[in-house]
């Protein structure tokens, strides 16, 4: 086995037993003697792959949901792109519970602001090329952070607002069309606007 897929192979070994441990207590309860003890590795093997539980729960979310959005084609297919993260929290709910009841809800959006700014700023550029607009750095990093707060916010009251039979309040497929339009109509307007204006 290649160097780079053990230590891919040592990194999953260790998610598995961390997604395991979130099902039966709060994340700041797991220690990295249980985790390191569940999938048989050393405590310098952790420590070699991952500075704490929080970086291997980062990477855990990255690995499984934020790479593979980042391979779709953002602008043609979003709505594929937005189901999968979508399903993705639903099938692991135990784990984005587990995160959000230990850092709570801006500790939760904090954690996922980097990889969810990525996604974003990538669909602005997308919408530039396709547009063949051009705007600021600064106006492109100011649309990027408010999108951003809007699309993180969104899906964390969406997952966490649920109704007393347990279910999220909102329909799922609601949501997947009300972010949709948003996004689709207001952000090429808003880079078409900003580009017009700059040219007068």
């Amino acid at each position: 086995m290649k160097q780079d897929e053990k230590s891919l192979s040592t990194k999953r070994a260790l998610a598995a037993s961390l997604k395991k441990l979130m099902e039966k207590k709060p994340l700041s309860k797991i220690t990295v003697s249980e985790i390191i003890a569940d999938c048989n590795v050393n405590r310098k093997t952790f420590y070699y792959h991952f500075e704490d539980i929080y970086d291997l729960l980062k990477w855990i979310l990255e690995e499984e949901a934020i790479e593979v959005v980042k391979k779709f084609d953002l602008l043609v297919d979003y709505q594929e792109a937005l189901s999968f993260v979508i399903d993705y929290v639903e099938a692991n709910k135990h784990i984005i519970n587990c995160a959000y009841d230990s850092l709570g809800r801006e500790g939760m959006k904090h954690f996922l602001y980097a990889d969810f700014a990525g996604i974003v700023w990538m669909l602005i550029e997308g919408f530039e090329e396709q547009l063949d607009v051009h705007v600021n750095e600064s106006f492109k990093k100011f649309l990027c952070e408010f999108y951003t707060e809007a699309l993180s916010g969104m899906l964390i009251n969406w997952f966490r607002d649920k109704g007393s039979s347990g279910k999220a309040v909102r329909d799922r497929e609601q949501v997947i069309q009300d972010i949709l339009l948003i996004f689709s109509s207001s952000l090429p307007n808003i880079l078409k606007t900003y580009h017009t204006e700059k040219q007068i």
